[in-house]
């Protein structure tokens, strides 16, 4: 027996919020290791959110009521959590969303050359991997910014991961343009938000953070708190984290350079001859190539 636990669409973002944070055992009867589980799980002691499960068996165990396998299996999924990055930069890598090249570079709007590019937005044309990202990106804005009354996606890669977020959450969704339409009603961020709502902003990709950190300013010019930042992946460049840090803007994000490297290279998806360019590459990419 499989004890499940589901959210209704009609749920208030309290009773939500309530079922992701609360404390509770999922017990479970003659579970073998093989054995799909489908719900929200939670372990006690653990007070950060732990994972909702879908359709995979995140942890070869029967959970009873006995304290020390409940620990146990609070060890086990805690480790899980810490190994997001890893998880996620494995599933960008299956989808063949990580480009590499070297030969002919990519050029990015800020201008720089690049042998490397990460297609993540290609995540929502696989439904499994769509709904992983909204919860994890879920899970990211209740856990780090519990205080959120409002979603924003940057235009356009964020504009449907942060809709589904939105959705997860039951929270109000607007869109940031990089510049007003040149037509219609010229709106630079499109949707309605509560006056005064603190705003969670959410991203696919950090590069530089110059255009998600001009979104950051077009809401707060709106009147707006943004509170934070979630995003899909980001490349980790001190430029950026510098820009961040001079606007005052928390980033969090599900997998970095680092880890999609480094998982790329454990699975061959790259050779050692191209990691060697993408260090270089990484090293000082405004002038790479140039």
């Amino acid at each position: 027996m499989t004890v499940v636990l589901l959210l209704c669409d009609g749920c208030s973002i309290v009773v939500r919020r309530l079922f992701y944070c609360c404390v509770t055992i999922v017990t479970q009867v003659g579970l073998t290791e093989n054995e799909p589980l489908l719900g929200l799980l939670f372990i006690p002691n653990v007070r950060k959110i732990v994972r909702f499960v879908l359709l995979s068996p995140l942890i070869p165990l029967s959970l009873h009521r006995q304290s020390a396998v409940a620990d146990q299996a609070a060890a086990n999924i805690y480790m899980t959590m810490n190994e997001l990055k890893k998880a996620f930069a494995a599933k960008l890598l299956n989808i063949k969303a990580i480009k590499l090249q070297p030969e002919n570079p990519f050029t990015w709007a800020s201008g720089w050359k690049s042998p490397f590019y990460c297609d993540n937005r290609k995540t929502l044309s696989y439904p499994a991997l769509r709904s992983f990202v909204k919860l994890e990106l879920a899970h990211a804005v209740l856990e780090h910014f519990p205080e959120a009354t409002a979603v924003a996606g940057v235009a356009t890669g964020a504009i449907a991961q942060g809709a589904l977020v939105a959705d997860e959450l039951n929270l109000p969704f607007c869109y940031v343009r990089s510049k007003p339409k040149d037509h219609g009603m010229q709106n630079l961020i499109e949707g309605t938000l509560p006056e005064g709502a603190k705003v969670v902003v959410v991203e696919d990709l950090i590069s530089t953070g110059g255009s998600s950190l001009k979104a950051v300013d077009a809401l707060r010019k709106a009147g707006f708190e943004v509170v934070g930042m979630v995003a899909s992946y980001t490349y980790g460049f001190p430029i950026a984290e510098q820009a961040f840090r001079e606007a005052g803007v928390r980033l969090v994000t599900l997998t970095d350079y680092e880890h999609v490297v480094a998982q790329a290279r454990e699975t061959g998806y790259i050779k050692e001859e191209d990691v060697e360019v993408l260090h270089a590459w990484r090293k000082d990419p405004a002038i790479w190539k140039k």
